[in-house]
């Protein structure tokens, strides 16, 4: 029998399916914590992502519902872009990683969850963050709960200005 790893706080998680854009919904509830959203803007908003790939994994994302960049607008990219910077500070000041991986995928052929919604990944990464645990057992270990890690980055949200073009 392989091992058990005990992980009782990703039980809300488990079945969890939306119905519907998360992209869309989460920003039209006022219900900003339990989305993990930190930042709203104009056109578009920082979130957590649920379902980490490490502490402090964030999307930025348009309001508009659209599959790609192109279909945006000047304002909205440049708008993302902001966010895109301020998160960077935010994370920087809140948890101090060693670098980031910073993507978009495009389509289902991408990897992309939500294919229908642009949407930008931040990924913090730290020096030896990568360990046997996905390797051996495919499970990713994150070391901090994610309203721990909203409740530090709301904080650095909170006391950063938005970065302007």
């Amino acid at each position: 029998m392989g091992r058990i790893l005990w992980a009782p706080w990703r039980m809300e998680y488990v079945g969890a399916e939306p119905k519907g854009c998360i992209f869309c919904l989460m920003p039209q509830e006022a219900r900003d914590e339990e989305n993990l959203i930190l930042e709203r803007a104009a056109l578009s908003f920082v979130s957590m992502n649920r379902f980490p790939y490490n502490t402090g994994h964030l999307m930025v994302a348009p309001y508009a519902h659209v599959p790609g960049l192109e279909e945006l607008s000047d304002e909205a990219i440049k708008e993302i872009m902001g966010l895109l910077k301020k998160s960077l500070s935010c994370l920087n000041a809140a948890l101090r990683p060693h670098g980031f991986n910073i993507g978009v995928n495009l389509g289902k052929a991408a990897g992309a969850g939500f294919d229908q919604h642009v949407h930008v990944h931040i990924v913090p990464r730290w020096s030896g963050d990568t360990n046997f645990m996905p390797v051996v057992a495919d499970t990713k270990v994150l070391p901090e709960a994610l309203k721990a890690t909203y409740q530090k980055l709301r904080q650095s949200f909170a006391a950063t200005p938005q970065a302007r073009g």
